[in-house]
């Protein structure tokens, strides 16, 4: 791995290490509103992150088309707000394990779908690593109690952690990664609003007490605001397709933090299923394997599926 590869690797583990937390923090907002507890995570993000929207931010929006809008606005609805929304709907119905089996799955779908959009082939050591992850992530969360609506939100939280990828990459390039985090995180306190206002009416939004506050705090300033900027940064230098399997450290991240707070614990299980969610990672980036004497890096071959993405 060059050093461009290697950056980028780090930001993304360091990305999807945070959104694992994320996970361990929402079983502190059980009793919170939903789409005023996401109105608040985002529209913190979105103040905190305007700062650091970086120069000629107004010039560069403006020159988006109304496709690339209509795309932003999918990102948010889809990979953010409708994510989220249906981990707790699954939630309802099925233990927490059965959704997140379903997001490990994630890197295979995208090892896929991303060549597929592109008119090639998937990249077989990248598909090869994908499917490590997804036993990885099974193997840590196990299997646990559901239904059939558990197993169709479960879906839909998959469809979202791949349109969170995907979704982004014909925008990654004009906006940058901190232009990006800062417009969907805009987007998506809107849309929050407006979904709580028309299902939940007045009761929508609340004032948090402590425990609330300090997890919607986490989710804003650390798996919003860092680990956004974080996991674009990375998937700009790596591509969507190798970027992606660092979500199988979110079931590991999660099962690490979860006996700090008491909702879980980590055993033998977990430790065989960590190992073999790294392996993945690292069969799947190429971080085994030395680059072959005159070949481009993994960086620049990436840029293939943003430029066939752009145009759809």
């Amino acid at each position: 791995m060059n050093a461009t590869t290697t950056r980028g690797s780090l930001l993304a583990a360091l990305a999807c290490v945070l959104v694992g937390g994320s996970f361990t923090a929402n079983s502190l907002l059980g009793d919170y509103p939903y789409a005023g507890g996401q109105f608040l995570r985002y529209g913190l993000a979105f103040l905190l992150l305007l700062p650091l929207a970086g120069p000629g931010a107004a010039t560069r929006l403006r020159a988006l088309g109304a496709g690339r809008w209509l795309r932003l606005a999918l990102l948010a609805a889809v990979g953010m707000v409708g994510f989220n929304l249906a981990v707790l709907a699954a939630e309802r119905t099925a233990e927490p394990a059965v959704p997140g089996v379903f997001v490990g799955c994630a890197p295979v779908v995208v090892a896929v779908v991303v060549p597929l959009l592109e008119g090639r082939r998937p990249q077989r050591i990248v598909l090869y690593g994908a499917l490590f992850v997804a036993v990885g992530a099974f193997t840590v969360q196990g299997w646990g109690r559901t239904d059939g609506a558990g197993i169709a939100f479960s879906v839909c939280a998959l469809v979202g952690e791949v349109g969170f990828a995907v979704l982004a990459v014909p925008v990654l390039r004009p906006l940058g990664p901190r232009l990006l985090s800062t417009v969907v995180c805009g987007i998506a306190a809107a849309e929050s609003a407006l979904a709580g206002v028309l299902a939940d009416g007045s009761g929508w939004l609340r004032r948090p007490d402590a425990v609330e506050a300090g997890a919607l705090l986490w989710q804003a300033v650390v798996v919003t605001v860092v680990g956004f900027v974080c996991w674009y940064m990375g998937m700009q230098r790596i591509g969507a397709e190798r970027a992606t399997l660092f979500s199988g450290l979110i079931p590991v991240a999660a099962a690490c933090t979860a006996p700090l707070v008491g909702t879980g614990s980590y055993g033998a299980a977990q430790a065989v299923g960590s190992a073999l969610v790294f392996a993945g990672v690292a069969v799947g980036s190429g971080a085994t394997r030395p680059f072959a004497r005159g070949r481009r890096p993994a960086a620049e071959r990436q840029t293939a599926p943003e430029r066939s993405l752009e145009k759809l």
